[in-house]
């Protein structure tokens, strides 16, 4: 039902800046929670940031917090991840991803019902 497709991915040097975009469709999407998780090959699914379907309330992993930022736009049907000051240990596929705000906790992707495709985001001087 519902669809998300990220986008914004690409090759950046260390201490630049990237704003990745998901855009959901389907309906629904205002209730939803929305979440980013990256993944590294050979690595676990890592939850980024994650942001409630209504209050804004945010909440981020201790490796991204100061430095990423996520927000929506609920009129657009739309998810943001602003990151700056990125790191070679950001490199990874980031995903976007939603999930009705009763399944806790939000950190943990299992939780999360719909997933886009995922966007590569490269960090490497």
């Amino acid at each position: 039902q519902v669809q998300l497709v990220e986008s914004g991915g690409g090759l950046v040097q260390p201490g630049d800046s990237l704003r990745l975009s998901c855009s959901a469709s389907g309906g629904g999407f205002s209730s939803y929670t929305m979440a980013w998780f990256r993944q590294a090959p050979g690595k676990e699914r890592e939850f980024v940031a994650y942001i409630s379907s209504s209050d804004g309330t945010t909440s981020y992993g201790d490796s991204v917090k100061g430095r990423f930022t996520i927000s929506r736009d609920n009129a657009k049907n739309m998810v943001y991840l602003q990151m700056n000051s990125l790191k070679a240990e950001d490199t990874a596929v980031y995903y976007c991803a939603g999930k009705l705000p009763r399944y806790y906790p939000q950190y943990t992707a299992a939780n999360y019902h719909y997933w886009g495709q995922g966007t590569q985001v490269t960090v490497s001087s």
